[in-house]
């Protein structure tokens, strides 16, 4: 079983690196992971959340029902407001931000709490958005087509990738690409010009992939998940 299930229950989780895997529930409550297999989560109070994304440099941002939007403060173990409305949010770092609103556009922070979103030219609209510590950025467009984020001397485009079709994606760096489709098959993306995209074994309803290669996941029962690496 490649698969590990760890104490608990959520219903999104995101996982930045081994050290830094956080989660909410169905109640909207937060938690993060200890370390410690046997008694997993602390939960972290101050804020309800339906969303969260966990980075490797320890960024952590999320999003209410409402779709408020949150950053949590390291140094005030506190939770700051960020002005703007979104449904789904990822953070690749601190200054690599990224979100999906309720109408489907995609916005990337500025780095600037007082003007913070820059909307994002694409072809049509997308329903999630995962953002890479290196900078690379997978989204999810409304029919689950999966589209790449191209920067390069041409400029910044999205390029489709015709198969598979995904409900959900989570980008850790650009070899650490996992998705889910919307029968709860899991995906790793293997940059193979062959057969990019590999089926693993397992059902899980959100996956959360790091920079160090940790993968976690969440079933449809709220049954928390951690890929084990051969």
């Amino acid at each position: 079983m490649p698969w590990k299930e760890i104490p608990g229950t959520l219903t999104r989780i995101s996982a930045g690196s081994v050290t830094n895997v956080w989660g909410v529930n169905s109640a909207s409550d937060v938690f993060r992971y200890t370390g410690n297999d046997k008694n997993p989560w602390v939960q972290i109070p101050g804020c309800s959340l339906t969303d969260i994304s966990a980075a490797a440099d320890g960024t952590v941002w999320g999003i209410n029902s409402s779709g408020d939007i949150f950053r949590f403060t390291w140094d005030s173990k506190h939770w700051t407001k960020i002005p703007g409305t979104l449904k789904q949010i990822s953070a690749g770092s601190s200054k690599d931000v990224w979100g999906v609103n309720a109408a489907g556009d995609v916005f990337r922070y500025t780095g600037d709490d007082s003007n913070p979103w820059t909307q994002i030219p694409m072809p049509g609209t997308f329903t999630e958005v995962g953002a890479g510590a290196d900078g690379t950025v997978w989204g999810v467009h409304s029919t689950s087509n999966v589209y790449y984020y191209v920067q390069d001397r041409w400029g910044n485009r999205w390029v489709k990738y015709s198969d598979p079709t995904l409900a959900a994606i989570s980008v850790g760096i650009k070899t650490n690409v996992w998705g889910v489709n919307k029968a709860g098959d899991i995906f790793t993306y293997t940059a193979s010009n062959d057969k990019p995209w590999a089926h693993i074994a397992g059902g899980l309803v959100d996956i959360g992939a790091g920079v160090d290669g940790v993968v976690w996941g969440v079933n449809s029962d709220g049954k928390i998940f951690r890929w084990i690496r051969d």
